[in-house]
């Protein structure tokens, strides 16, 4: 008996300790589930971001973005390691977005803590979030909408035909001129994003405006005006944006000139026109553009006609102090053997919102031929100061 006493006491020392052994060596529950949830982000190619690596355009506005996993007690997190918060539009149902102002110690919906990533930048205006390489992008549903606010396709700012709110002073050969636009730029339906972010998506609108230039040494007399009137359909996301548009554009000399210059040739120089346009934000506040026209019925001119350029202006809230702007822009016209004008204007912007329009107040330096077209083939140089409103 007493060789059986070591034995025993080995097996039943060996039986007491094997659920402990095995209990060590087999992963539990959570850390099992820990393990295929990791898996499962580590393969998820349809969240917002894989670590901080930017996704697709398109998966980075939300479309396709899978459901967030319902609170799951047998998740736990080991090691100091803290839940990564869902990085998408902010008033989601369910939960309170930690960049939205003085909310960065929110919770989600499973009761646990968002780290305080203080790093990324705020939206400005608090809507939306930023992207990796694009700036704001607002990652809202598509909806449809009448006079929504806001346009996809903006103005070129240093465009002298643009549909906009303009005053111009300079001189010219020894003249005190101002040149005036009053116009607009609107949109009537859109399927699309709402709210103060840059809008996104598909837009019919409507444009005119009518283009004047006064000569300030004679009372004011009207020298010549152009008339414009136009209706886009576009289409744009974060980065790019395509315009094709009909406008109807003609030009007429003022009744005070003709009878300070008896004689002068009137011209019924007239344009009606088919557009295609494309534009690209490389960031939030720098974008590129290409234009071309066709005039389906003219007279006096030519059919074709191109612009491109760039626009350096404040794409968010810039609040009361603004932000400096720097555009340029080149319209070549076939009728000067795609010769034409070139504009370069800097100075000083302020813009409510990501989706509402820019004021601005700068100087303007314009050379080439001249923009009223009742004198299309003058050459002409104009230095001076205005103010703009693009909407």
């Amino acid at each position: 008996m007493k060789l059986h006493h070591p034995l025993t006491a080995a097996v039943a020392a060996w039986l007491c300790l094997a659920p402990t052994y095995c209990l060590a060596d087999a992963p539990s529950s959570a850390s099992a589930a820990t393990t295929e949830a990791t898996a499962a982000a580590d393969n998820d190619d349809e969240g917002w971001f894989d670590g901080w690596k930017p996704r697709f355009i398109t998966e980075r506005f939300g479309r396709g973005r899978k459901e967030a996993a319902p609170p799951d007690g047998t998740i736990v997190l080991t090691g100091g390691q803290e839940a990564l918060p869902p990085l998408g539009p902010v008033n989601e149902p369910g939960l309170n977005d930690p960049y939205v102002a003085g909310s960065l110690g929110a919770t989600n919906g499973m009761g646990q803590p968002l780290p305080a990533y203080t790093d990324i930048p705020m939206p400005r205006d608090g809507g939306g979030y930023y992207s990796g390489t694009t700036g704001l992008v607002s990652g809202q549903p598509y909806t449809w909408q009448v006079m929504p606010q806001g346009l996809i396709y903006r103005s070129y700012l240093a465009g002298e035909k643009e549909s906009r709110l303009r005053s111009f002073w300079y001189g010219e050969h020894g003249r005190a001129l101002w040149d005036l636009t009053l116009g607009g730029n609107v949109g009537l339906i859109r399927y699309g994003t709402s709210g103060t972010a840059r809008p996104e998506g598909w837009q019919l609108g409507l444009e005119g405006a009518g283009l004047v230039r006064l000569d300030m040494d004679q009372n004011r007399d009207v020298d010549s005006d152009d008339f414009r009137g136009g209706v886009p359909i576009t289409w744009g996301d974060s980065v790019h944006q395509v315009k094709i548009a009909y406008y109807h554009l003609s030009s007429h000399l003022g009744d005070e000139y003709l009878l300070k210059h008896p004689g002068y040739p009137r011209l019924n120089y007239s344009r009606d026109c088919i557009v295609w346009g494309h534009s690209m934000y490389t960031t939030e506040n720098f974008r590129v553009y290409g234009e071309v026209a066709y005039a389906v019925a003219y007279d006096v001119g030519k059919p074709w006609e191109f612009q491109l350029g760039f626009d350096w202006a404040p794409g968010y809230a810039t609040g009361k102090h603004g932000a400096p702007f720097v555009a340029f822009n080149a319209h070549l016209r076939e009728e000067h053997n795609f010769g034409g004008n070139g504009v370069i204007q800097g100075g000083w912007a302020w813009r409510g919102s990501p989706s509402s329009g820019l004021f601005r107040v700068g100087v303007e330096y314009f050379n080439g031929k001249d923009d009223q077209f009742s004198f299309y083939d003058d050459s002409v140089q104009k230095i001076g100061g205005g103010i703009w409103y693009d909407f």
